[in-house]
């Protein structure tokens, strides 16, 4: 199955932000259990239409790694896979 999304509305892939303590021990981010702010785009819709009847542009890339606001993705599965649908609003940067 293939997610593909519509107006605004982006599908990315969780990212795990591992941690590293003072002593250099490595955290997962499966210890805290907290949604992760990050993930890698994997789809992105063609853009919001304005009043106009034209797209907005869409700043984000297929493959690109991107910080979004915590609570602001819908979560979804799909084949036994977690995927992560946001708006382009929600998007805060783009970690290059």
């Amino acid at each position: 199955m293939k997610l593909t999304p519509i107006a605004d509305h982006i599908v990315v892939k969780p990212v795990s932000a591992e941690q590293t303590s003072v002593s250099g021990i490595i955290i997962p981010d499966t210890v805290s259990k907290e949604r992760p702010e990050r993930g890698e785009v994997i789809s992105v819709g063609p853009g919001r239409e304005l009043d106009n009847g034209q797209r907005s542009k869409m700043d984000v890339a297929t493959g690109q790694i991107v910080l979004f606001k915590k609570y602001a993705p819908d979560e979804v599965k799909v084949d036994g896979q977690e995927f992560l649908i946001i708006k382009m609003e929600d998007v805060m940067a783009v970690i290059e």
